[in-house]
């Protein structure tokens, strides 16, 4: 896939191109909402595999949506990791750990998902600051450092750029 764009859809298009930078936006099932041990699995997750799979630029995880920004990392075999394969492995996993937790079954997450190619500096730092800022225009705190659920990583860029010589782009200041 490296230099190629792939273009698949479901209700959604979906546009993919190795080495690129992304936005995703993927929310609860109907009824569902977080509470703080499930955002907390979510966040961890996130966590997890970004040494492996992804860079992890940023993560906010809301009562109802997550909104992430990530790089895919090559995956050895002279492409990259695929974002259906990515969320797969996260959804699943946070669904039956949630539902474990909550002492259910059943759905968690929606099946859709919106994701952005972030395409400049100022898009990113665009992105980077919604998100930051999401849980206070929600309401849930005053300022975002307060939010235990959101993770901002301002040197992952310099680590994406020291392992490939190439973007994302960097934010400008704090967010």
């Amino acid at each position: 896939m490296q230099g190629e764009l792939l273009v698949t859809h479901r209700n959604l298009p979906h546009w993919e191109l190795g080495g690129s930078t992304y936005f995703l936006t993927y929310r609860c099932a109907k009824e569902v909402i977080l509470d703080e041990a499930a955002r907390s699995i979510v966040l961890n997750n996130w966590h997890h595999w970004q040494a492996e799979r992804y860079l992890l630029h940023a993560a906010v995880v809301m009562p109802d949506h997550v909104h992430v920004l990530i790089t895919p990392r090559a995956d050895g075999e002279g492409g990259w990791y695929f974002l259906k394969d990515i969320l797969h492995v996260t959804k699943s996993y946070t669904a039956h750990e949630i539902n474990k937790v909550w002492g259910r079954t059943g759905h968690i997450w929606q099946d859709e998902r919106f994701d952005r190619i972030i395409r400049d500096a100022d898009e990113f730092l665009e992105k980077w600051t919604y998100m930051a800022n999401n849980p206070v225009k929600a309401g849930l705190v005053q300022s975002p450092e307060m939010y235990q659920w959101l993770y901002q990583n301002p040197d992952a860029w310099l680590e994406e750029k020291k392992s490939t010589g190439q973007r994302p782009v960097p934010p400008k200041g704090n967010a």
